[in-house]
Formats: C-alpha cells, structure tokens, sequence
C-alpha cells in the first residue's frame, strides 16, 4: 500500500531518487565500511517526512514502541535481524530480560511489547519481563484486548548485586524499551557483568536531540557527496537555543532569534529551487518522546505570543520533566496520505537493518503539523518481500519499491547518525 502523494513528484525529489537508484552499489558498499567502524543501536526507529521535494528525518528513536504496527509479513526478518543483533553481544545466550515502560496500562503499548517478545522467542531465547513500576511488587498478569496476556514481574538485584534477575531467572542481555525520561533509576547501574541494550545514555536522562543531528549532518555531508546531491534534500536545518523558561518567559529573545535565522535560511533554499510552500520551523524539546513540547511556528512574533495554554503544553514533557533547552528544527512539509489523512512513514530497524515501518496518519493534522499527537492512526508500510528490491527499471516516481528504497536509506543514515552520538555521548567509552 503506497500513500498518494498530494504534491506530483517532480522536480528535486525525482531527480533524488534518480541518483539514489543508480548509486546503489555504491551507497551498500558505503553503509557495510560505515558498519564495520561503528556499531549500530540494538534498534531503532525514525520519523520521516516528505515533502515532494525533500525528504528528510525529522526524529529517531531509540526505544521504539509500535513494533504492533508492522506487516506481519515482516516478521521473519525481523527475527533474522535479531539473531544477528543478539549474536553481537552474547552469542550463547539463552534468557532476556525486556524492561518494558512503566505504566502498564496503555494497551497499544502493551501489544508493542508482545509482539517483541514474539520476535525474541523466535531467535530461541526465554523472554521474561521486569518491570521499573514502583507498582509491581509481585508478578502481575496484564491481559491485552487480544485475548493474549503478559506477566510484569518486581526487578531484583542478584545476591552478589551485580546483575539484575528475576526469580530465578538470570538473563545474559537486558533489554531496554523504557527510554528514562523520568532519571535513571539506581537498579539499572553498576550493572558490570549484564550487557544494557541500548545503553542507560541513550535514555532522555542524558540524550539530547541537538547531539543527533548534529551527527546526521556530518552523515549527510559524506553521503550527499558520494551520491552529488544537495544535502539539504535529506537534512532539516537545526538551531539549538538553552535557558528558555515559557512559564517566566525567559529565553524568549534568544528563541526568536533562532527561529528568524532558520526561517531565512529555509527561505534562501526554497528560492533556489523555486519552491513556492511557505517555510516554517518546529519548535521542541531537546529530550523527550511521544511528540510533547512540539510546536509549528510560521514568524518568530508567535513565540512572544503564546498563551497560557501553549506555554503549559510547551513547559512540560513526558513524566512531568521541565523543559529549559529546545530545538528550532526547519518544519518539513508532509505530502503523503492516507485515507485522505496526513500521513508520514516511520521506519523499523534492528541492528542494520530495515525490518518494515508503518504511515502514522492524523484526521484532524495539517501538512505542517507533528502528527505524533492523540488521535493519530497507524497502518503498515507494504515493505513486504515482493517491494524489497527497487526496480530500476521503472519511471522515477512510479514505484513502491523505488519509494521505500529511498526510505530505507535515509533511516539508515539516521540509524549511523546515532551510532556516532552514541560512541560520542558515552560516559565510559572503550579505550582501543
């Protein structure tokens, strides 16, 4: 199933693909010398946009949550792509533990969960799950609107307190689908004999949206000059502004400069390319998830003008965390749809590789808005095996295939943009 695209695809987006196609040999060679010199995030996933004439990533998550969303035709190589991931980090092993979110109401979530344990079991490893809830003193049964139910157990520290168990459940790998918003929690440190995947610094504890793009523009940068394109076709301009305080006010001069300089550089490309869209930013948090602390901004005066309301919605993140610095990211138009619905595709990976995606689609979003918000729908990215392989044949703009080819490789540049805000952000980096 391939979205309508609003907008004809014409012009730079076309002539992107064109190259993308023609360089492919190239571009897997360059992605496999990458993978040898850095080591990609245990998964990932990352949000795209498409605007017709540019398609770019607008976030990457390293805890991703809606592995329900993808076409079970999927599943098996999602599993071969965990075989290898595991392979990596613990080769004999037998037990994982998964540390899912900490509020275990929210079913959607709960059927993400299932269905990683689904593909975990799948590589021939017991799977339990233990849970960070404050809540769960006992192992507590979770039935899902399936009919399927899953077992949240206490965590415990082992008698030695350097690996973290369950009754009588010792895992080799622990894996992490909590992304720490809220702080990490003393159980998961120390942890000296227990590989943590991803890391506890991967977490929005510690990890912050200008470090990954800032990577992804280095990305980008040797990419586009290996494949002769523009960057800025696959790359959002950023600013990151510190200090802002939107209940006292506070920052506002400095966010307003930033968006003023984004805005004017967008509209020096927009000119270059003839593009007759109106340029816009979205302002967001530096850390944080679920699309909180986001909004879309067309002239810096709207900053000064927020209202009580957006003032709240912007102070305040997941798990109640204050928000001090943001990111001015240039806005990225979205010119997908589904079911007469904005949509934009999310793309899957485990390890390397690209194990499907979905559309994230909103009924009542505009093309400039963040789509991540309550009321949004999902449905399944058709990466199914027949549409693996582009054809290169085929007109430029024509082709499912060509379209999540192209996909693919900008996930994938995200997905090496993280591995280098990872080596970078590590607290306590291998010495070689």
């Amino acid at each position: 199933m391939v979205p309508h695209l609003v907008t004809a695809l014409n012009g730079p987006l076309l002539d992107l693909e064109k190259k993308i196609l023609e360089a492919t040999p190239a571009i897997e060679r360059w992605f496999r010398l990458e993978w040898q010199e850095h080591t990609p995030p245990f998964y990932c996933s990352v949000d795209l946009r498409n605007a017709g004439f540019k398609l770019a990533p607008v976030d990457t998550n390293l805890f991703p949550g809606g592995f329900n969303n993808l076409a079970p035709e999927m599943l098996p190589l999602a599993v071969q792509a965990a075989m290898a991931a595991i392979e990596k980090y613990c080769p004999d092993a037998r037990n994982l533990l998964v540390i899912p979110e900490s509020q275990p109401r929210n079913a959607f979530y709960l059927q993400n969960i299932a269905r990683m344990m689904q593909i975990f079991r799948q590589t021939g490893l017991n799977v339990r799950l233990g849970s960070l809830s404050p809540e769960i003193k006992v192992p507590t049964p979770v039935l899902l609107p399936d009919g399927q139910e899953l077992l949240l157990e206490p965590l415990e520290r082992s008698a030695n307190g350097r690996r973290l168990v369950l009754n009588n459940f010792d895992p080799c790998t622990i894996l992490l689908n909590n992304d720490l918003s809220a702080g990490i929690p003393a159980i998961l440190e120390e942890l000296n004999e227990q590989t943590l995947l991803p890391p506890v610094h991967a977490g929005w504890a510690l990890r912050r949206k200008s470090n990954h793009f800032s990577a992804y523009d280095e990305v980008v940068k040797k990419f586009s000059k290996m494949v002769d394109i523009d960057p800025w076709m696959l790359n959002p301009y950023f600013m990151k502004v510190q200090g802002v305080d939107f209940h006292q006010g506070t920052g506002e001069d400095a966010l307003a400069a930033a968006v003023d300089t984004v805005l004017a550089k967008i509209r020096k490309k927009y000119k270059e390319y003839g593009i007759k869209e109106k340029p816009f930013v979205i302002v967001k948090s530096d850390a944080g998830t679920y699309g909180m602390g986001v909004m879309t901004v067309h002239h810096s005066s709207e900053i000064r003008e927020l209202n009580a309301k957006q003032r709240n919605k912007m102070a305040v993140v997941k798990d109640g965390m204050t928000v001090t610095d943001v990111i001015v990211q240039e806005g990225v138009y979205t010119f997908e749809q589904v079911h007469e619905a904005v949509a934009e595709p999310v793309v899957y990976m485990i390890d390397r590789y690209v194990v499907g995606g979905y559309y994230r689609f909103h009924q009542e979003r505009g093309v400039d808005e963040n789509l991540n918000a309550p009321g949004m729908q999902s449905m399944p990215l058709a990466f199914a095996q027949q549409h693996a392989v582009p054809d290169m044949r085929a007109q430029p703009g024509t082709a499912a295939p060509n379209r999540f080819y192209m996909y693919g490789v900008v996930a994938r540049l995200a997905l090496l943009a993280a591995s280098l805000e990872l080596e970078r952000t590590d607290p306590d980096p291998e010495i070689y």
